[in-house]
């Protein structure tokens, strides 16, 4: 769709409690392809406690600095973060418009996160084509 999926850098980590298991072995993959970590206080004990090394960061509701502002000031490049409950879909809002703002990728499921991490590993190894070219070629055999 055009966003591009960087392979380097910070990628900043907030997850609901459901898919807090699930971001265990997604850090560990992001810190083997070369990235740091971030992340808010909740996501990041349970990375801490799965021995990961992660900063932590302010919600934006936990008052400055946080996410926004690390946004904001180019710290960030990319996120994962699934929300739930409304403080947190209302900073998630923030979030993203901040990150759109300064062409930050967000994967907002963990399935995106997990796509996101193969993109990169394998990002040069394969040829995207449109679907109309390949339409366009497949009528021009026929």
């Amino acid at each position: 769709a055009g966003d591009v999926i960087p392979n380097k850098g910070c990628v900043f980590l907030s997850v609901r409690d459901v898919d807090k298991p699930e971001i265990v072995p997604i850090a560990r993959d992001l810190i083997e392809i070369g990235f740091e970590l971030i992340a808010t206080r909740g996501t990041g004990k349970v990375l801490q406690e799965n021995g990961i090394e992660v900063r932590i960061i302010n919600k934006v509701a936990e008052g400055r600095p946080h996410i926004v502002d690390a946004l904001k000031n180019d710290e960030v490049d990319m996120i994962v973060n699934t929300t739930e409950g409304k403080q947190a879909i209302s900073d998630s809002y923030a979030i993203r418009r901040t990150a759109l703002q300064h062409k930050v990728y967000n994967a907002t499921t963990m399935a995106g996160a997990r796509a996101c991490i193969e993109a990169v590993r394998h990002g040069e190894n394969y040829d995207v084509h449109r679907l109309q070219d390949l339409h366009q070629k497949t009528a021009a055999r026929k």
